[in-house]
């Protein structure tokens, strides 16, 4: 009986000790860096942070940096340590006109060395195109310099049992669309999503994992437009992609102990 007793208080404790664990689990810290060229970066930072910590356990600052400037090297990232507040730097920037090796390799590293994740979203593949280094394009996981024309895209889901994908339509067509053309897909890259360009008659990818160096990274060239942003299916894959970057997404898709949504 004694013993009994005492394998049950044994159980409890470990029951309410796991339970306060989760309850307390801190949330993942998102620092979203934008601005530049041809984008709604103001109302698609506000679609992103207010879509994805419904979803799950995670905090946002914004940096809305460089006007509509497409050359500007912005101020965020010239301070040093810039990312080491934060789990997660989600890139969704758009400064194709900047050059500087030096000032773009620093960013890139940044990541590869502390093991900071990030997310880049659709024009961040376009940024820093031009710089003659590929420490970004490795950063990414893929080389893109140019994109098709305006038209809605249907994606494939490439894999389904993927815990990012696991929700995913087999076929899901975007509200509007802006089709970027990959040129190269570099060593570590996983493909989850692709589209059929029609002006180039040839699929694209355009979802995706990576790593480098210690980062986790995830990479999306859907995004364009805030209709497509705004869509359930953009956000739901989005947040395990933010999710499993961080190491918190499960392999059945969902976010682990602790980093799900909030109870209202």
């Amino acid at each position: 009986m004694k013993s009994s007793l005492i394998r049950a208080t044994i159980l409890l404790s470990a029951f309410v000790l796991s339970h306060l664990t989760v309850s307390a689990a801190e949330p993942l810290r998102a620092l979203i860096i934008t601005g530049g060229c041809c984008h709604d970066y103001g109302n698609q930072s506000g679609i992103i942070a207010k879509g994805v910590s419904a979803r799950a356990n995670i905090t946002f600052n914004v940096k809305y940096q460089g006007g509509t400037d497409r050359n500007v090297k912005i101020p965020v990232y010239e301070k040093k340590d810039w990312a080491k507040a934060y789990d997660i730097i989600i890139h969704n920037e758009c400064f194709g006109g900047v050059t500087d090796v030096d000032w773009v390799e620093n960013i890139a590293k940044t990541h590869r060395d502390t093991g900071i994740a990030a997310a880049a979203i659709h024009c961040s593949m376009h940024s820093y195109r031009n710089a003659k280094t590929d420490e970004w394009r490795k950063l990414l996981g893929v080389s893109s310099y140019s994109h098709e024309g305006h038209r809605a895209v249907t994606v494939e889901n490439l894999a389904p049992k993927h815990p990012i994908m696991k929700t995913f339509p087999a076929k899901w067509e975007t509200p509007k669309g802006e089709l970027y053309k990959i040129e190269k897909i570099w060593p570590n890259t996983k493909r989850l999503g692709q589209a059929y360009g029609k002006d180039t008659k040839k699929d694209h990818l355009c979802i995706w994992t990576n790593t480098y160096g210690k980062a986790r990274v995830f990479g999306t060239t859907l995004g364009h437009h805030n209709e497509t942003m705004q869509q359930d299916v953009y956000l739901d894959f989005l947040t395990r992609g933010i999710l499993w970057a961080c190491n918190q997404l499960t392999k059945k898709g969902d976010p682990k102990p602790g980093y799900g949504p909030k109870k209202k």
